[in-house]
């Protein structure tokens, strides 16, 4: 089968095509014949060696775990009926033109759901749903969200305006702050602008009830002081090199509910229904989501840096 391997940690150039022989499934499993796959920003960041205490890659190693396509074999113990189904899934070695994906952790594309959209919902979906559940977002609520026009914080902003919330968006251009708007924000904050927290802080009416950050280190820390006492700050993305540094001492006395990457790692169950769910919203109309460019999985290289360089608006995907 056809596959991209990261020979070494390195630049996006360590991502090279390569044949590997066909997987089989175990007991319990599905092989996908793959058609999209997903990439996020994690995985540019483990490619070039960061996140070594977090994640047990070592090179070489085909990358990505997270893709959509059709069932062409099952294993043991896995009913006929899988066969042929249309189905998303956290995989390993998913930079592949076939992954194998455990029967209990996959979720059905239903009909209308083509498998580009289920290939950018399976993981972001699963986590935008999920952070919209535990920080209880919700009518009324003033939500701030950073990284506000990539993959998942898109769906963030739709998920949060459909709660009743009002949401605000800090990105980093026109361009993106127009797609932010587009998507529901009520207002949109360019955080390359030295008083962005100011500005963010009067859209916001005073401050946030829930802020999410998906961009991490000093902008995360920042996001942080905006947050009104009894509020939810979760801190679960790090493009930037690391988690948003907040004191927790401080959150505590002030009544803030901190959440932190650990409570978005879902098991296969708990994923299947988030994810579900997600599907189901893009069924209803009331999510979209943004995917800005499509790369041939061969061209893996060209999309970690499309995704490195932060100029794609949403999601980059890889067509099997």
């Amino acid at each position: 089968m056809r596959a991209v391997r990261a020979k070494e940690f390195g630049g996006p150039e360590v991502l090279v095509p390569v044949e590997l022989p066909e997987p089989m499934p175990g007991p319990g499993e599905v092989v996908i014949d793959v058609a999209y796959v997903d990439t996020i920003f994690v995985e540019t960041q483990v490619r070039a060696g960061w996140g070594r205490e977090y994640f047990a890659v070592a090179p070489p190693y085909v990358p990505g775990g997270g893709v959509s396509g059709t069932v062409i074999a099952a294993g043991e113990g896995v009913p006929d009926e899988w066969l042929g189904r249309r189905i998303a899934s956290f995989v390993r070695d998913g930079y592949a033109s076939r992954a194998v994906a455990a029967v209990d952790g996959a979720t059905v594309v239903p009909e209308g759901v083509d498998l580009s959209t289920a290939a950018a919902l399976v993981h972001d979906g699963v986590t935008a749903t999920g952070l919209i559940e535990l920080t209880g977002v919700g009518t009324g609520d003033r939500v701030l969200i950073l990284g506000a026009s990539g993959g998942m914080g898109t769906l963030l902003v739709q998920l949060a305006a459909a709660r009743g919330a009002r949401v605000v968006g800090a990105a980093r251009g026109d361009e993106k702050l127009n797609l932010v708007r587009r998507l529901g924000a009520a207002q949109a904050v360019d955080v390359s602008d030295d008083r962005w927290t100011e500005r963010a802080r009067e859209a916001l009416g005073g401050g946030a009830d829930v802020v999410l950050d998906g961009v991490g280190g000093r902008l995360g820390a920042e996001a942080f002081a905006l947050t009104l006492d009894g509020g939810r700050f979760s801190a679960h993305g790090a493009p930037t090199g690391g988690f948003a540094a907040v004191d927790a001492e401080g959150a505590k006395r002030r009544g803030i509910g901190l959440f932190g990457i650990g409570e978005v790692q879902f098991g296969p169950v708990e994923a299947t229904r988030l994810r579900a769910h997600a599907f189901d919203e893009v069924s209803c109309g009331r999510l979209r989501p943004v995917i800005g460019e499509v790369f041939a999985l061969e061209r893996a290289a060209d999309a970690h840096r499309a995704v490195e360089e932060r100029r794609v608006l949403g999601k980059v995907l890889l067509k099997s």
